[in-house]
C-alpha cells in the first residue's frame, strides 16, 4: 500500500506535469492569436505577448515533459534511487528555465513606458489607430508627440488635445496583464521547489529503508 509520502509526490508530479501542459498551452495558443487580425479587443494583448519568450515556453514545457515521464520509473521501481535523482536534478532545470522565463518578464516591465513607447512607434497607423480607439486616447505621450492617428476616436486635433496621449493607460494596461504572465511564471516555479522537496524526502526514505534491509539481511532475516 503506498504511503502518505508516496501519495503526495505523485499528487504534486501530476501537478507538475500539468504546469508543462499550461505552458504549451498558452505559448501556442498566444501565438495563434498574434496571427489573427487586429482588433479593438486583442490589439493591446496581441503586441504585449509578442514581446514574451513564446517559444521558449515551449522548450520549457517539452523539458518539463520529458521529466514527467523520467519519473515514471521512480514510481513503478520502490527501490531505485537513481530514477529520482535524475528526476530531481531535471525538475531543477525546469524550475531554473522557468524561473529565467519569468524574471525577463518582470524586468519588462520594470521599463514599460520606454518598451511601449518604441512599440508604438513601429506599428502601422491601423494599429495605433485601434489603440486610440480602446484606450480613448490620442498618440502616444500627448495628440502631438508623435502625432496622432485621425480616426473616428480622434476626429481633429481639438479632440485629440481633450483627450490626451495613450501612455497612461496603455502602460497601466500592459502592467496589469504582464504582471499576471510573471506571477503564473512564479507560481509554477513554486510548484517545481515543492516537488524537489517531495523528491528529496522520498531518496532519504528510500535510503533508509535500503539500510533496514541490510541490516536484516545481516540479522538472517532475509530482507524482510
Amino acid at each position: 500500500m503506498p504511503t502518505k509520502l508516496m501519495m503526495i509526490f505523485v499528487g504534486f508530479d501530476l501537478v507538475f506535469a500539468i504546469c508543462g501542459g499550461l505552458l504549451v498551452g498558452f505559448s501556442l495558443m498566444a501565438e495563434q492569436n498574434m496571427r489573427a487580425t487586429p482588433t479593438v479587443n486583442n490589439v493591446a494583448q496581441n503586441l504585449l505577448l509578442d514581446q514574451c519568450p513564446l517559444t521558449a515556453g515551449v522548450v520549457n514545457s517539452i523539458f518539463v515533459f520529458v521529466t514527467f515521464l523520467l519519473s515514471l520509473p521512480a514510481l513503478f521501481l520502490p527501490h531505485n534511487r537513481g530514477w529520482l535523482r535524475a528526476q530531481g536534478w531535471l525538475v531543477v532545470f525546469c524550475a531554473t528555465f522557468t524561473l529565467g522565463l519569468g524574471l525577463s518578464v518582470w524586468v519588462g516591465t520594470l521599463q514599460t513606458r520606454r518598451g511601449l513607447s518604441v512599440i508604438w512607434g513601429r506599428e502601422s497607423p491601423l494599429v495605433q489607430s485601434l489603440l486610440q480607439q480602446k484606450f480613448n486616447c490620442c498618440g502616444y505621450f500627448n495628440s502631438t508627440t508623435p502625432p496622432f492617428v485621425q480616426d473616428s476616436t480622434c476626429i481633429n486635433s481639438l479632440v485629440a488635445a481633450q483627450k490626451g496621449g495613450c501612455i497612461g493607460q496603455f502602460s497601466s494596461f500592459a502592467s496589469r496583464y504582464l504582471d499576471i504572465i510573471f506571477t503564473a511564471a512564479f507560481g509554477i516555479v513554486g510548484i517545481d521547489v515543492i516537488l524537489v522537496l517531495c523528491v528529496a524526502m522520498v531518496l532519504k526514505y528510500r535510503q533508509e529503508q535500503e539500510r533496514y534491509r541490510h541490516i536484516d539481511e545481516k540479522n538472517g532475516l532475509g530482507g524482510l
